[in-house]
């Protein structure tokens, strides 16, 4: 079961990067890197991390590298060290087969991980029906963040029925929607919304082409003789491991502004800002085969990384990436932390 604390703050809804991996040139893991990271993220405000998904790059797993264990441990001992509240969040990324993702599960688990990410990726043989039992398997060792992940980097469409019998299982806590489709969102709202445990479940972002209307929309659903209501309440995002401080102060204006009859316009333009941000940063022009370096490439400019290396030798700029991301830094000034950065990274790489 979820401890209480973090199921409030869950409900309620926070910020939750997605975490990068630190490497050294020779791809080999930078420790210090590794954890300044996550000390930056503490100290930017956010509400928890999420370690060992997309951005944390799923080759950590590959026996070549076998850095799964070492990197969402040393999470851990920073969250630890940094002595975060009870409703901290920590969530672990989870994949692959179901011998794989129960194993990952129970580590998680153990190490203090109160979530996990449960990706359905590279999982295509598998039917519905399958996915949905091993989703079962694994909620009943973790308490489980759905993912709907777009297609594009190795998700899938599913059926409306899918995320209505997801909504079912009695450990399922929170989803997060990032199909990178209206139609798909809709309808993982629309399944929570009609589901007994609406009420139990969070619903989180992960579209990062339309993360303030996400945030700003009340969706209503009618279900028999009542209409529902269901917001969704917070993001875990890739794009939210850059100029974190800023997305912290951006969040907090978000949810001032849904106490409000009408949503200031300021925001929907902000939105529209971000939206132009990460089309560079996640290299969208080109099926965003640069998202993970153009994420390592931010970071890497603000001095929290070495390079946008990654474990894999194909995950590189893109073409025109680098000029693209040169055009929205100038553009957007309003959305970097980079002062902030500048005056803390000494400290977040004292050991």
């Amino acid at each position: 079961m979820l401890g209480e604390a973090v199921k409030k703050k869950l409900l309620e809804g926070t910020v939750i990067p997605a975490h990068p991996l630190a490497l050294t040139q020779d791809r080999q893991l930078d420790e210090a890197g590794q954890r300044a990271l996550t000390r930056y993220y503490i100290d930017a405000g956010v509400g928890g991390i999420a370690v060992g998904v997309h951005t944390t790059q799923f080759e950590i797993r590959d026996p070549e590298f076998d850095l799964f264990e070492k990197v969402l441990t040393i999470a851990i001992e920073e969250t630890k060290r940094a002595n975060v509240g009870d409703d901290f969040i920590k969530v672990a990324g989870i994949c692959g087969p179901i011998e794989q993702a129960v194993r990952e599960a129970s580590f998680c688990k153990e190490i203090g991980y109160e979530l996990g990410l449960l990706s359905m990726g590279g999982l295509h043989h598998l039917t519905e029906e399958e996915l949905l039992e091993r989703a079962e398997n694994v909620a009943g060792i973790i308490p489980l963040f759905g993912f709907y992940l777009q297609p594009a980097v190795g998700g899938r469409i599913f059926s409306y029925d899918f995320w209505e019998r997801f909504a079912a299982i009695p450990n399922v806590y929170a989803i997060k929607i990032a199909p990178f489709d209206r139609y798909c969102s809709i309808d993982v709202v629309r399944a929570v919304c009609h589901s007994p445990r609406n009420e139990e479940i969070a619903l989180y972002t992960g579209n990062d082409d339309n993360i303030m209307n996400d945030l700003l929309t009340t969706f209503k659903f009618e279900i028999g003789d009542r209409v529902v209501e269901k917001n969704i309440v917070g993001g875990l995002l890739g794009h939210w491991s850059v100029w974190t401080k800023k997305v912290v102060e951006s969040f907090e204006e978000i949810k001032e502004a849904r106490k409000q009859a009408m949503i200031p316009g300021d925001l929907l333009t902000l939105g529209q800002q971000i939206t132009d941000a990460n089309a560079a940063i996640f290299d969208s022009r080109n099926s965003f085969k640069g998202s993970i370096a153009g994420i390592n490439e931010i970071l890497a400019r603000q001095g929290l990384l070495r390079g946008n290396w990654c474990l894999a030798d194909h995950e590189v700029l893109s073409p025109g990436q680098a000029e693209e991301l040169n055009r929205i830094y100038s553009s957007y000034p309003h959305l970097h932390d980079d002062e902030f950065v500048k005056g803390n990274l000494a400290k977040w790489f004292t050991k």
